[in-house]
């Protein structure tokens, strides 16, 4: 979400929260949530969030300026089952961090949030994490933006596990032309539909575009 900056050099967080209103999702899974310097304060006030849109602020955080962790932030619709979050450092040349949130969903769903590095070896090491991290999640998806350009390297270390899709070209937001954010999911869960948010608004907001996609979970069985 580039901190809540659009293309027109704006900084407007009532914009942002907009576009993820009106995907009508469930749960939520944001980069660059929290500014970059210092304390790294929210781009998204929370009493904004609250007020204004029917989500919940998942607590990722380990303070009370960031909504984020690495910014990685997460969104529940009202109502939605959080059972555990975790915050979880990735390797790499630069400082990155994901988040890890399980949810009550039937049989159980682990949603990991992240924004992988610019160096492919990096984003290799960060993804064999993410996958030992996840190794005990018998249902699990992980989102965000993988900054990876090809369209069939890069995401070995998750291939014993996980099947990697794109739902479209998301970068860059004027004129898309890479399919940098992903989602990858753990063998069980359906995929039922996915697509890139291309309206008016979601083109000036950020640089990226919204991905989405339509996820079915195995029941629980007694």
């Amino acid at each position: 979400m580039r901190k809540a900056r659009g293309l027109d050099q704006k900084r407007r967080p009532e914009r942002t929260l907009q576009v993820i209103s009106d995907l009508n999702a469930d749960l939520v899974v944001l980069q660059e949530a929290d500014k970059r310097l210092g304390s790294r304060p929210s781009a998204l006030p929370r009493k904004m969030i609250e007020t204004e849109t029917d989500f919940e602020l998942v607590n990722v955080s380990p303070n009370d300026v960031s909504i984020g962790w690495h910014g990685n932030a997460v969104l529940a619709r009202k109502g939605l089952d959080v059972m555990c979050v975790d915050r979880l450092d990735l390797p790499g040349f630069e400082p990155r961090g994901a988040v890890r949130v399980r949810l009550g969903l039937g049989a159980g769903l682990t949603i990991i949030g992240a924004h992988l590095g610019l160096r492919r070896g990096d984003r290799q090491a960060q993804l064999s994490e993410l996958s030992r991290f996840s190794s005990e999640d018998k249902h699990c998806i992980i989102a965000g933006d993988f900054n990876e350009w090809s369209k069939t390297k890069g995401f070995e270390p998750l291939k014993a596990r996980f099947k990697t899709l794109s739902p479209g070209k998301s970068f860059h937001a004027r004129r898309p032309i890479a399919a940098l954010d992903r989602f990858a999911l753990s063998h069980g869960l359906t995929l039922r539909d996915a697509g890139v948010d291309q309206s008016p608004l979601a083109r000036v907001a950020s640089d990226h575009l919204p991905i989405w996609s339509d996820i079915s979970v195995p029941a629980a069985t007694c």
